[in-house]
């Protein structure tokens, strides 16, 4: 058996106990809350040993970037969090999930441009 095979079953079988076995629903919110903490996990991990490595080249930017850089960081943060209400709250709550997300990028590009032409 063909290992795609194999993941299609295992991931059909995963999908007929939720299904069908009685509290399933409660199990499949149990895991994918516990997916969604190791996926943050990684993200937050990810975050620390790349800060740990650009530690000097961060402390070397001057105040008023870094400053910048981490208010856009903090700014993608909250909008992340607030994904779900923005996107469900209509048509303005996308369009101010967007221009929040192209002001931190820009925010971070303008500090990456800075950076770049010292």
């Amino acid at each position: 058996m063909s290992p795609a095979i194999r993941n299609v079953l295992i991931v059909a079988l995963l999908a007929a106990l939720v299904a069908f076995v009685p509290g399933g629903g409660t199990a499949g919110g149990v895991l994918r809350q516990m997916l969604s903490l190791l996926f943050l996990g990684a993200i937050a991990w990810f975050a620390a040993i790349t800060y740990r490595q650009n530690r000097v080249t961060i402390m070397s930017l001057s105040g008023g970037n870094r400053l910048l850089l981490y208010g856009s960081i903090g700014l993608a943060a909250l909008t992340a969090t607030a994904t779900s209400r923005l996107w469900h709250s209509g048509g303005l709550g996308v369009l101010v999930w967007f221009a929040l997300i192209g002001a931190a990028s820009v925010g971070v590009f303008s500090v990456y441009r800075s950076y770049q032409q010292y």
